[in-house]
């Protein structure tokens, strides 16, 4: 990224406010000064204003956030990180910004790769990384992931067509379902739970693997029946899928007790109906769910994830307005469900604050 380019006009615009200023006071002091030497002092002014602008720049550390698709909480919850961090970019000297990624799967493999510092994943993906399992059984263990703080939780949504007659993931089979896209966390939060209720997703039901951002309008357009969300509520993108013409319900997920015996990182959770009035459900819905995670590296230097941990922490309470989905965030909740060891520069912020 240039941020050069983003800046230099405002530079040539200084230089150029300036100059007018040396040209009027010269004017007033009735200083007659020749070409050459107004030419030299104004050379100078620009080099000694360029040299002091890039050592600014110098001595700047841009930071990037992985998040997910635009339509879900991860990129607003990145966008809210990023903002906190920003509040005070001139005394720390650290800018964050945002990137829209394909989701969990993609945000680590983008830190352990150094591509980004820091992104946004789902607990489970969490787990499955530094254990080495899911995505990450051929490349092992992920022994540099390291934890920053747990954020909202979210909840495994199924949204189904109400003229397919869907109204518990139990009625999916022989139906079109998108699961989600690879390299996403909900995909396999989907697969988890068919597995979990007797549904082979590549035998028992159409599966496609369409970005959520896209699978409103998939449903709308009658291209499949039903499609799988995990995410923080209220999301845009379940309002979207509820309010079209095509009337739709968000489906219960239930009869999963040895699915949650078995994945420690899975555990029940409710949606209230009241989110999305214009669903065709009676009741609040069941389901299932885990927890946004801020992940990050051991090579990532303990000052930059120190400065990013207290410019959150230090603003919570403007930090929970900024989305519907922090409102029941606690600080003491925001150290649960981490399960790749803490960064040193977190735990020097958590211990000074008291948290740890």
């Amino acid at each position: 990224m240039n941020f050069c380019g983003k800046y230099y006009p405002f530079r040539l615009q200084c230089v150029e406010d300036t100059l007018q200023k040396l040209i009027i006071y010269f004017r007033i002091l009735n200083m007659e000064i020749q070409m050459t030497k107004l030419s030299t002092v104004l050379a100078l002014l620009i080099l000694g204003i360029c040299f002091n602008t890039a050592s600014a720049q110098a001595k700047a550390t841009f930071i990037s956030i992985g998040t997910g698709g635009i339509t879900g909480v991860y990129y607003p919850t990145g966008n809210a990180i990023a903002k906190m961090v920003n509040r005070n970019k001139k005394e720390h000297k650290t800018s964050a910004i945002v990137e829209s990624t394909g989701g969990s799967v993609f945000n680590i493999n983008a830190i352990m790769a150094g591509d980004i510092q820091f992104g946004v994943v789902q607990s489970d993906r969490q787990f499955q990384a530094m254990n080495g399992i899911a995505e990450w059984h051929d490349s092992g263990p992920q022994t540099k992931l390291r934890s920053v703080f747990s954020i909202h939780p979210e909840a495994v949504t199924l949204v189904a067509a109400s003229d397919t007659g869907i109204k518990h993931i139990r009625d999916l089979k022989g139906k079109r379902v998108n699961v989600g896209n690879t390299g996403s966390g909900y995909r396999q939060n989907a697969i988890d739970a068919l597995n979990a209720v007797d549904i082979d997703y590549k035998e028992d039901i159409t599966a496609s693997s369409s970005k959520a951002m896209d699978a409103a309008e998939m449903l709308q357009e009658r291209k499949i029946d039903a499609f799988f969300y995990t995410v923080g509520h209220p999301s845009d993108a379940i309002k979207e899928a509820t309010s079209e013409k095509r009337r739709v319900r968000i489906a219960d997920i239930m009869d999963i007790e040895k699915l949650l015996q078995t994945f420690p990182y899975y555990t029940k959770t409710t949606i209230p109906i009241k989110l999305y009035p214009g669903a065709e459900n009676e009741n609040d819905i069941q389901t299932f769910g885990v927890k946004a995670t801020l992940v990050t590296s051991a090579t990532v230097s303990d000052d930059i994830v120190y400065t990013l941990t207290k410019a959150v922490f230090e603003n919570f309470e403007d930090f929970k307005k900024l989305h519907p989905a922090f409102s029941t965030l606690s600080k003491a909740s925001m150290l649960t469900s981490l399960s790749a060891p803490i960064h040193p520069g977190a735990m020097k912020y958590y211990k000074e604050a008291g948290l740890r």
